[in-house]
């Protein structure tokens, strides 16, 4: 009893519960989302006759390089199965089943969650590769110490979110200052609201502020990037200040374009850094038990020893970012944009149903649910859905090295009508039989002018640029494709 009672006054944060509370419910939600979109997306994707099967990755990959349940069994059984529990489990916490049972049971609903997810994410190769993914993660595991409502918040593990929110913005604002010389002559945003990868339903509008505004907004997101996040460790309430700063900059971006859960979760996190102690009342003053006390500081031990790496990833001249050190996704590097692209390529797929190739053949595009396709469609928003395919589109228009492994593959899918590809996509032009042939074609899209908007009612304005990938038919049949 007196182990537990030395752990209580310093141990604890009395007073953060209701920030515990935002936090934890609003990750369960974005793990819901990250669940659903494996079980909407993976057998697709990744499955035993998807683009890249995991299957065939996890026969290739040790464990101990990438630990995943599915190195035990990886069919779509399996994968379809813990991606809906994954769904379940998530929605049970966001409902407040977390805080229903004891600690330990807490803790367990916490670790699966991570591990469930960590399974999907280590087999997951190009298209669980973004920086958000590591994120989702790293919160997750941090979660798990959280505790829950029967304890008062452990104020190391606060404290190592706001490490984690620091790397988030620190790191991003690094990367850029460093990167891209628009961000220093602060003119990025003359060309980023138009060519990010899958812009938003006001995207359009944000390109089109007035240039003085743009230079401003650069100039807020350095401040909001490189100092506000120092504000973090500082005493209440400027700690809180710094969180509100850097959530209404996130909201901001959350407007402007689609960046699945990363805008969000870098919300989340701001929580653990808000002082909610006029609104919540009387602050938990139950005891600290000593096996969870133990294990907070162990596992903050861990992170500390871990956090070297990204330490010194963020004052290296050759910064990386969005990178995992350790197969368990534990202390990355994140950052985004450090170099912006001026114009807008986009990759239109197309087929046909006539045998022979000429050059009256007619063909037909099909649709994308969130990469700009039909010119007149505004851009809709997805985020915090990740559409993992429209973005790696959006890469693959930037280099052909980008397409390796996937692209044939799903020209493939196409040829023959497979039904779990074409879900992937808003439309498909041939409801009954297969296309003849399926071709790839490069377009330079621009958003339109106002006085364009008005006149056409388009969005978007493109231009032929060059074939892609030429007609391409099912092996075995004639004609001018191969």
């Amino acid at each position: 009893m007196a182990a537990m009672e030395w752990f209580t006054p310093w141990f604890t944060a009395p007073g953060y519960e209701m920030s515990r509370l935002v936090l934890q419910r609003a990750l369960a939600a974005v793990y819901l989302v990250a669940f659903l979109s494996a079980a909407m997306q993976f057998p697709a994707l990744l499955g035993e006759r998807g683009l890249l099967p995991a299957a065939r990755f996890v026969r290739r990959i040790p464990f101990r390089a990438s630990p995943s349940l599915f190195h035990w069994r990886c069919d779509d059984r399996v994968t379809g199965a813990c991606a809906w529990a994954g769904v379940l489990l998530a929605a049970a916490v966001l409902a407040g089943a977390a805080d229903a049972v004891p600690l330990w049971a807490s803790m367990v609903m916490w670790a699966l969650l991570w591990f469930l997810y960590l399974s999907f994410v280590n087999v997951g190769q190009i298209f669980y590769s973004f920086g958000w993914e590591s994120l989702l993660l790293e919160a997750g595991f941090l979660a798990i110490f959280l505790g829950n409502a029967r304890t008062a918040p452990p104020v190391l593990t606060l404290w190592l979110m706001r490490w984690l929110l620091f790397r988030v913005e620190f790191g991003a604002g690094l990367i850029k200052w460093r990167g891209d010389q628009c961000w220093r002559n602060l003119t990025c945003l003359y060309y980023h609201h138009e060519t990010q990868p899958m812009p938003g339903p006001l995207s359009w509008y944000f390109h089109h502020l007035p240039k003085p505004l743009h230079r401003v907004e650069v100039a807020a997101n350095h401040v909001a990037q490189l100092i506000v996040p120092f504000g973090l460790f500082f005493p209440q309430p400027l700690a809180s200040i710094a969180a509100g700063l850097i959530i209404v900059t996130q909201l901001w971006l959350v407007m402007s374009g689609n960046f699945s859960w990363l805008n969000w979760l870098t919300i989340v996190l701001a929580f653990a850094a808000v002082d909610f102690s006029g609104l919540s009342g009387t602050p938990s003053e139950a005891p600290v038990p000593l096996w969870f006390g133990v294990v907070v500081c162990a596992a903050a031990l861990l992170i500390v020893v871990l956090s070297y790496w990204p330490a010194r990833n963020l004052v290296s001249r050759s910064q990386q970012m969005n990178r995992s050190f350790n197969p368990l996704h534990l202390v990355n590097t994140y950052g985004a944009f450090g170099s912006v692209t001026r114009v807008r390529q986009e990759i239109v797929l197309e087929g046909t149903e006539e045998e022979r190739i000429t050059r009256d053949t007619v063909w037909r595009e099909y649709e994308f649910k969130g990469k700009p396709g039909n010119v007149h469609r505004l851009p809709r928003q997805f985020a915090p859905y990740h559409l993992r395919l429209d973005w790696q589109m959006w890469f693959a228009a930037l280099s052909p090295a980008y397409t390796r492994g996937w692209f044939e593959p799903l020209v493939e899918r196409l040829l023959v009508n497979d039904r779990k590809t074409l879900r992937l996509l808003r439309t498909n032009p041939f409801p009954g039989d297969p296309p003849a042939h399926v071709r790839a074609v490069l377009y330079r899209y621009r958003f339109t002018t106002r006085a364009e908007r008005r006149e056409t009612g388009a969005w978007w304005h493109r231009t032929y640029v060059r074939e892609f990938l030429p007609p391409v038919r099912v092996e075995g049949g004639s004609g001018g494709g191969r």
